[in-house]
């Protein structure tokens, strides 16, 4: 269902409970939601992907069938993940169009077209997909790809507000999904492949205002720098790298833990990809191919992990993000996991950023042999990364909090 080669959405075990439900709408609470619904992407806060339903089992899975399907009449890209709200279906095609269908029929409730002008094509590196949508208080968010945060409401898929979110004159666009923090929906960008530099908003959900919004590598030294933390990161880079963008994009994962209040996102790629041209092949340049730690009221950088320094093969870290309370050496520890595009799934501690495991998942990985479990320095097997094979995991005084590398 989320690849270019299928063109139908069809439900056969995937939403059955929700199916069985009638289409309605509650406004007695904030979510307007019921325990079986997939109302949030990944499931929950944790992204886990996993439904606590037990209708379902081992016994009985093979008597499923398919119940409907529904031709969305495309040959693009398909890479939602639908959510379920109170019997209703939403979900997204190419050019950020926003389906509303009934969970028992297939019906098409309503559809969304944000009419984005096809001329933004040529600045969008994979296709014009869409990740999907996030739903709160009675209303739909959609990222658009050519910028726009837009507010729909669940009814009628009709607009309330549309924001806009990044300089149209600039090879920016969007495609992962906005989610939901505290009242506020958040949403990254992508582009480094075209020169731009990355950033994470976050708006008012009711209003659309904006409330805060982090960048990801520093900009023009002579403009002065928007943090500390973006201050501290310029030191790791060289040459004139703003000229290009700097790249480092969050375009996709974005998970949110309501106990330590923090929000994390994965950092994409350097705008230009080849260190050598964008940093005169030297320094780790932060915060390219890295996990970041915000606190949500603020979006001040808490802690960040780099899990490719001075990335040279656009091994971006925005591979989906997984929270998890995990038995390590026989203490309970909050976790943050990735199976990262660089070949190696990391356990970090989710409160501090501390490096707990790296553990390789694929065959072959050629660009690093290990990554050292007391540092988390990396171990290299071809000496390509000898400049930045010291220990790079250290504590530092970034905004006046800890954060970690």
């Amino acid at each position: 269902m989320r690849r270019s080669t299928g063109r139908i959405l069809a439900f056969a075990m995937c939403l059955p409970l929700a199916a069985c439900k009638q289409s309605r709408f509650s406004e007695s609470s904030k979510n307007a939601v019921e325990p079986a619904d997939w109302s949030l992407h990944g499931g929950g806060n944790e992204e886990q992907q996993f439904s606590p339903l037990k209708q379902i089992d081992a016994a009985n899975v093979g008597k499923l069938g398919l119940v409907w399907s529904h031709e969305f009449g495309t040959n693009r890209g398909l890479e939602a993940t639908p959510l379920e709200v109170n019997g209703v279906i939403y979900t997204t095609v190419e050019w950020s169009v926003v389906y509303a269908l009934d969970a028992r029929t297939g019906k098409v409730l309503w559809s969304f077209d944000p009419n984005v002008p096809r001329s933004r094509a040529r600045t969008i590196c994979c296709d014009v997909v869409n990740r999907g949508v996030a739903f709160y208080n009675g209303k739909v968010y959609l990222g658009s790809l050519d910028g726009r945060l837009i507010a729909l409401d669940a009814k009628s898929g009709s607009p309330v507000w549309s924001a806009l979110t990044f300089d149209q004159s600039q090879s920016y666009s969007i495609t992962g999904a906005p989610r939901m923090v505290n009242g506020m929906v958040l949403i990254g960008n992508a582009g480094s492949e075209f020169g731009v530099r990355g950033y994470i908003s976050a708006y008012d959900a009711e209003t659309g205002k904006l409330v805060w919004r982090t960048y990801t590598v520093p900009g023009d030294p002579a403009k002065g720098f928007e943090s500390r933390a973006l201050e501290s990161a310029a030191k790791t880079w060289h040459g004139k790298w703003w000229v290009a963008g700097g790249g480092g994009t969050p375009w996709d994962t974005i998970v949110y833990d309501p106990q330590l209040d923090l929000v994390y996102t994965g950092t994409g790629n350097g705008a230009t990809w080849y260190r050598a041209l964008r940093s005169g092949g030297q320094g780790d340049n932060l915060y390219v191919a890295s996990i970041l730690a915000l606190h949500a009221g603020t979006g001040e950088l808490a802690w960040y992990f780099q899990v490719t320094p001075g990335d040279n093969w656009d091994y971006d870290a925005t591979q989906p993000l997984v929270l998890a309370d995990l038995n390590i050496d026989g203490r309970s520890r909050k976790v943050i996991m990735q199976a990262s595009k660089n070949g190696f799934f990391y356990v970090l501690d989710r409160e501090s950023g501390q490096f707990l495991s790296a553990t390789p998942f694929v065959d072959k990985i050629t660009w690093a042999s290990g990554v050292d479990g007391k540092t988390a320095g990396l171990l290299n097997r071809r000496r390509v990364m000898q400049a930045w094979s010291r220990c790079w995991f250290r504590r530092t005084q970034v905004e006046g909090t800890t954060g970690t590398r």
